[in-house]
């Protein structure tokens, strides 16, 4: 009996998986980001706005994305993101409007739906996740001082920016 016990007690405290360590990078499995596609409604935004974000795929190393936010059904906000690998490394490249120049963010951990990319560089933010929980997409973008937090549900069509 105590040899059974040692040998499943090893086998129960390896099977208890920590989330965050189940995000890896491989070249092989960070290909699919399918999981974004479609039109989202962000849940969580101040009471006389509404934001959206809508992603495409472009082929198997290219997604495309698109943020607004509406206020009295004025375009505030908007930014342009591609999710584009190039030579076997996964860029998340967001700019805003009237920006020339996209602000590079590099793939640092990809999980089955979920994945964090990061520029250490960057004013703000310096990190950016993007996960799914149920039906639902989420987003934060942080720095040291600051974390913003995006709660999106998914919807059939965007509305008129």
């Amino acid at each position: 009996m105590k040899k059974l016990i040692l040998i499943i007690l090893p086998l129960l405290i390896f099977s208890c998986k920590n989330p965050a360590a189940s995000l890896v990078v491989t070249e092989a499995e960070a290909t699919n980001f399918d999981w974004l596609l479609g039109n989202w409604r962000r849940t969580n935004e101040q009471e006389d706005r509404e934001t959206f974000e809508s992603w495409s795929k472009k082929n198997k190393t290219e997604y495309h994305g698109f943020g607004y936010t509406l206020q009295n059904n004025d375009t505030i906000w908007k930014e342009t993101i591609n999710l584009v690998e190039l030579n076997g490394i996964w860029r998340f490249e967001v700019a805003g409007k009237g920006e020339t120049k996209p602000t590079v963010f590099k793939l640092t951990k990809f999980g089955k739906e979920e994945f964090i990319c990061e520029n250490p560089e960057n004013e703000f933010p310096k990190l950016i996740q993007y996960y799914k929980e149920a039906d639902n997409l989420k987003a934060m973008i942080t720095d040291e001082e600051m974390k913003i937090s995006f709660n999106f549900k998914k919807i059939h069509s965007l509305k008129k920016k």
